[in-house]
């Protein structure tokens, strides 16, 4: 039963060696370790501050992010309009081009088909003349086979001449 219930005389030196410790730790250890804690605890807010800046930085870097790609999707939408415009701006001034031709072409078609409609008339009338010739020639010389029939072609020109 002696350990369980110390002497007067135990409890005493036993509280004396404790306060010694306790003085030394005090007065030695517990400034160590408080300063140690402190830098420590110094350290995990600094870790921490420094996380949050760079959580604020990713935010930052993300919404940068986010939007030089909006900048360049509406870059490339207006590249693709201007190539779009531009196709449409060459197809219309080649179908402009293609118009022209067709109409010059036109044009120096109908001249052609002019031309060749006035030689046509043309080689018509001098081929109608030669045939009027030709039939005034044989009416002509059956007509006036004889003296007398020429004399009254004459007289009758004449008269007609007279009248205009």
């Amino acid at each position: 039963m002696n350990l369980i219930t110390p002497d007067f005389g135990l409890i005493f030196w036993m509280l004396i060696g404790f306060g010694i410790l306790f003085f030394i730790l005090a007065k030695f250890a517990w400034p160590i370790i408080t300063k140690a804690i402190s830098q420590r605890e110094e350290y995990i807010q600094e870790q921490l501050d420094a996380a949050d800046t760079v959580k604020k930085e990713m935010k930052n870097l993300k919404a940068e992010h986010h939007q030089l790609l909006q900048e360049a999707k509406e870059e490339r939408d207006k590249i693709l309009a201007d190539a779009r415009k531009m196709v449409e701006k060459m197809n219309e001034e080649a179908r402009i081009l293609r118009d022209k031709e067709h109409d010059a072409r036109m044009a120096e078609t109908k001249i052609a088909i002019q031309n060749e409609k006035m030689k046509a008339l043309t080689d018509i009338k001098n081929e109608i003349a030669l045939l009027s010739i030709d039939v005034a020639e044989k009416i002509l010389s059956e007509e006036l086979s004889t003296q007398t029939k020429q004399e009254e072609m004459i007289s009758k020109w004449v008269n007609e001449l007279n009248l205009n």
